[in-house]
């Protein structure tokens, strides 16, 4: 187990913002979280269990425990005809699973590739991309309650998952913690390559197998998003908003080609990107906060940026797509402090 004191986030959010905290603890393996928990000193600490920081802005320094797994592992657990089963440490890097189950031929995360961040926090957040979310193959989500220090496997159904939600988001919950992940991924190849530009860009290629998917999901990521580590982001700042197909029918008559996809609770889901370039955002800076030029959900730290300048520039891009369109964009990014 690793303590520190007054330790720096900076390396632990990828936005870069310079905070600290007032304690960081990183376990290696359920019996020391365990420890940590029963500790009567930290209970009484505000805490926060972070992965790689990729979905969070620190607003200032944390005055309390921040918490960090280092759980590994990706161990196949269960096999059949059709189906394997992964157990996946909270703390292994979310796109090198992906890799693994490819080059093992197992489909179902394909489309996720390249998403940053750590299996625990993917399971938490529900990361979805070109049609796919990682709902679609967990099984089970195995976690430490925080208040009672049981530990509790969650169902799928469990899970509550949706678009980008689940249980461990609900702030009226109890506060669960996430050391392993357990996927449910095929044999038999099931490709969902219909999403927008996925189908383009797989054109390009002579066949479509994992491989290609793999690569043309991540060819179309480094094209239109910034590396975190050559300039701080938290990919996607907001959520895409759903609408009622009345309120989508009114904004088309103004904007007829307006992308949207329709979805399976008779809501259509607009591309916040298009909503805040239509707002005259995009490639613009705000002191030392940007929106990236190459898509505009992205707000990117261009150099020195604080936490609340950047929770500034997304409040105004809010206002400005509520006050066109009459639609509440909702961060996708936590904001901390």
């Amino acid at each position: 187990m690793r303590i520190e004191q007054n330790y720096s986030l900076e390396q632990h959010n990828t936005f870069h913002i310079p905070v600290k905290t007032r304690w960081f603890i990183e376990y290696n393996n359920e019996e020391e979280l365990q420890r940590v928990l029963h500790d009567e000193y930290f209970q009484e600490c505000l805490s926060l269990h972070i992965g790689s920081g990729s979905n969070l802005l620190f607003l200032n320094d944390y005055n309390g425990i921040i918490f960090h797994s280092n759980i590994k592992g990706v161990n196949l657990v269960e096999e059949t005809d059709n189906s394997v089963l992964l157990r996946i440490g909270a703390a292994e890097k979310w796109d090198d699973v992906v890799a693994y189950a490819v080059s093992n031929g197992w489909s179902g995360i394909e489309n996720l590739s390249l998403i940053p961040g750590e299996t625990g926090a993917a399971a938490i957040q529900n990361i979805g991309a070109y049609g796919v979310e990682i709902k679609d193959v967990v099984e089970t989500v195995e976690t430490y309650n925080q208040l009672s220090f049981e530990k509790r496997i969650f169902t799928n159904k469990e899970c509550e998952y949706a678009y980008r939600r689940s249980y461990f988001k609900n702030e009226h919950n109890d506060p669960h913690i996430v050391t392993y992940v357990n996927l449910r991924l095929q044999k038999n190849t099931q490709f969902s390559i219909n999403y927008g530009n996925l189908k383009e860009e797989l054109a390009k290629y002579p066949e479509i197998t994992l491989a290609t998917i793999r690569e043309a999901v991540i060819a179309i990521r480094k094209e239109k998003l910034p590396d975190p580590a050559v300039l701080g982001n938290a990919g996607s700042f907001f959520m895409n908003p759903l609408i009622s197909i009345e309120h989508f029918e009114r904004i088309k008559k103004q904007y007829p080609s307006i992308p949207f996809y329709p979805t399976t609770e008779n809501k259509i889901k607009i591309p916040a990107g298009w909503l805040i370039e239509q707002c005259g955002f995009k490639g613009k800076s705000h002191g030392s906060v940007g929106v990236y030029e190459k898509q505009a959900l992205v707000l990117v730290n261009l150099g020195d940026a604080k936490g609340h300048e950047i929770a500034l520039v997304a409040e105004s891009i809010r206002s400005a797509v509520n006050e066109r369109f009459g639609i509440e964009l909702m961060p996708e990014v936590k904001y901390v402090g």
